[in-house]
């Protein structure tokens, strides 16, 4: 059974408000998605990896991938027209060049930080269940509001988890559920997560981190540089 590293980068990053899209950004001389690349490239349980990559960017990557030795990377597919698309666009593609049973794992191109352990907790999990979403806990007060101006109620925390990638699915079973859901005329759900979930199937947890951060707004990128002189600084000492 092998297992396929699927890396989302179809999106425009319109809240950077930048001209590039986020996932090309250059931080400490390495674009974001290299860094991102290299996670998967160097865990020894990964045995190839494939991008969807924004439309015009695709020839880049090619070339980013060449420069930085990403040799795992063996397709590149266009994105689609949102997340959800645009994972459709990718397990459709792996569906043709790998067995069914093999894992395809599913992350943010822009969650440049992800650690070989949760990798390999989502390989694990999702080997033993089926499928596996890294979450973290919910540590802040949940508070419910219906006009986004006053409180409603209150939500327990300990009933919610924060979800985050990779996701991992047989390829074959994400491949029929994007089937299901487009019969459906479920076509914009925010992640694979929760597809399954409008779908009334089960996820299961593997262990996410704090430090897996998605690079959203300015302030994302300015944390992620923090975390990189951190991890630096650690290996200096090592």
């Amino acid at each position: 059974m092998k297992n396929i590293g699927l890396i989302i980068a179809g999106g425009s990053g319109n809240r950077m408000h930048q001209d590039i899209p986020k996932q090309f950004i250059t931080v400490n001389e390495r674009p974001v998605i290299v860094y991102t690349l290299e996670a998967f490239e160097k865990h020894p349980e990964i045995d190839a990896i494939a991008v969807v990559c924004i439309e015009g960017w695709i020839q880049v990557l090619w070339a980013y991938a060449k420069q930085f030795n990403i040799t795992k990377l063996k397709h590149v597919v266009p994105g689609g027209k949102n997340g959800q698309d645009s994972i459709r666009n990718g397990v459709f593609v792996l569906e043709k060049h790998f067995d069914l049973e093999d894992i395809v794992l599913i992350h943010d191109a822009i969650r440049p930080i992800v650690s070989a352990e949760i990798i390999s907790d989502n390989i694990r999990v999702a080997r033993k269940f089926g499928n596996a979403i890294a979450v973290i806990p919910c540590a802040e007060a949940m508070i419910q509001t219906n006009d986004g101006l006053i409180s409603s109620g209150s939500y327990p925390r300990d009933k919610l988890k924060r979800t985050q990638t990779p996701q991992a699915f047989h390829i074959g079973d994400i491949c029929e559920l994007h089937r299901k859901a487009l019969k459906a005329g479920i076509t914009n759900t925010v992640a694979s997560c929760t597809l399954k979930i409008e779908m009334g199937e089960q996820v299961y947890f593997s262990a996410g981190s704090e430090k897996n951060i998605k690079l959203t707004t300015i302030e994302d990128i300015d944390i992620f540089k923090a975390l990189l002189a951190a991890k630096r600084s650690d290996w200096l000492k090592g």
